[in-house]
């Protein structure tokens, strides 16, 4: 069977077919909590995530080492992701011009998260003279559709080519 993504007006999964099926758009509530908040668009057609800008920076300490610094961005924006959504929040490519590197990897916005967008950056070895500056697009955001999981306790799961191979089994 092939799985194929169709655009419909509402979310569902066509399970005769074996389609995933996608809206087409999303309606999600912003507000902006800072006078210069950039309410976040596309950059180009065919983008999957909006961008970031950053209204405020400020610098964080959580020990004493040098790589404990962190810097965080605030957004000035905050939203309503409706139920069954998520925000995931990525950086962006131009990240690998600093000496950056985003402390969660994906940020993740739950749907009954309210408070300010902030993304949280470390420093690779505390060196801090190269980061983004205030104004600068920071990150970028991806609304997407999840299903609620239900799990089920087994004794035994099914074999599989793969097995218990983890990290790096498949090769380098």
């Amino acid at each position: 069977m092939k799985n194929e993504i169709t655009f419909r007006p509402t979310t569902e999964i066509d399970t005769m077919k074996n389609n995933i099926v996608l809206t087409k758009s999303v309606h999600v509530k912003i507000k902006k909590t800072h006078k210069d908040a950039v309410i976040p668009k596309y950059a180009k057609p065919g983008d999957a995530a909006v961008d970031l800008y950053s209204v405020s920076s400020r610098f964080e300490r959580i020990g004493d080492m040098d790589y404990d610094l962190n810097i965080v961005y605030d957004t000035g924006l905050s939203i309503e992701i409706p139920e069954g959504y998520v925000g995931l929040i990525f950086p962006r490519s131009s990240v690998s011009k600093y000496n950056l590197w985003l402390r969660n990897a994906v940020g993740v916005i739950d749907s009954g998260y309210r408070g300010n967008i902030i993304l949280k950056f470390g420093y690779y070895n505390g060196v801090t003279d190269n980061s983004y500056e205030v104004g600068d697009r920071i990150g970028q955001l991806m609304i997407l559709p999840y299903p609620k999981i239900k799990f089920e306790e087994v004794k035994k799961l099914e074999q599989s080519d793969r097995g218990e191979g983890g990290f790096g089994s498949t090769g380098s």
